[in-house]
């Protein structure tokens, strides 16, 4: 279902224009400069409504974190709380994943997080989802050797299939589990990731690691793509 658009949104989004890039192709390779001592570039495909962009920010003010929405709507929740607590070093781009590659230059993203991705539950829509071979390898291109993906979804049947995934494109997995919470809230949450806790519903997480620098691993004209049970 498409969100509705919040009131008064146009003139929400232009009083916190100071953490939006209108033009990020023209930064690719060069986001750090955005920050003063920035240490590392770390990215977030898909903020939703800020929670977590606004603590990890608060939490490494050494790094730069540029957080990726294509639902303005969502976004600028993201925005004022940002601009409300006053945290410098994020900015926001109203833009779809697939634009990755011409937003970043190779070896320029530390981190990468994706958190509770839209599931695209049919067979013929796995290539959507945001750990698929031909997003994985897009990843891959903009993360240095030793950079990670940290990974967070509530739904079994997809962390379990995004593992496999993450295998066949060549990264290495050095955390996963399928109940994260299971013995008290650990690391910071997204808005959704609090509710399903506070529900009971076990969050799955993983964390891979490019370990070589090489190409992704080829994508494969057919793959198998189970839909959700």
């Amino acid at each position: 279902m498409r969100m509705r658009n919040k009131k008064n949104l146009i003139p929400r989004m232009e009083r916190c224009a100071a953490v939006q890039v209108f033009q990020p192709e023209e930064l690719r390779g060069q986001w750090a400069g955005l920050l003063p001592g920035c240490r590392e570039v770390r990215a977030e495909m898909g903020c939703g409504k800020g929670r977590f962009t606004a603590a990890t920010a608060q939490a490494a003010p050494e790094a730069l974190l540029v957080a990726l929405e294509k639902v303005p709507n969502a976004m600028v929740t993201a925005m004022e709380r940002v601009c409300a607590e006053k945290i410098e070093n994020v900015r926001f781009i109203d833009t779809d994943v697939l634009n990755v590659p011409a937003i970043f230059a190779p070896g320029e993203v530390s981190v990468i997080y994706i958190n509770f991705p839209d599931p695209w539950p049919r067979k013929k829509e796995a290539k959507h989802r945001l750990t698929a071979p031909k997003f994985l390898a897009m990843y891959w291109d903009i993360l240095p050797v030793g950079g990670r993906i940290e990974y967070k979804t509530d739904q079994a049947w997809l962390f379990d299939w995004s593992l496999e995934q993450f295998a066949f494109m060549g990264y290495e997995l050095e955390e996963a589990t399928h109940d994260l919470h299971q013995n008290g809230p650990t690391g910071v949450m997204t808005d959704y990731e609090q509710r399903f806790y506070e529900q009971g519903v076990p969050i799955c997480r993983c964390v891979a690691y490019k370990r070589e620098d090489r190409p992704a691993t080829p994508v494969p004209e057919k793959k198998p793509a189970p839909e959700a049970p």
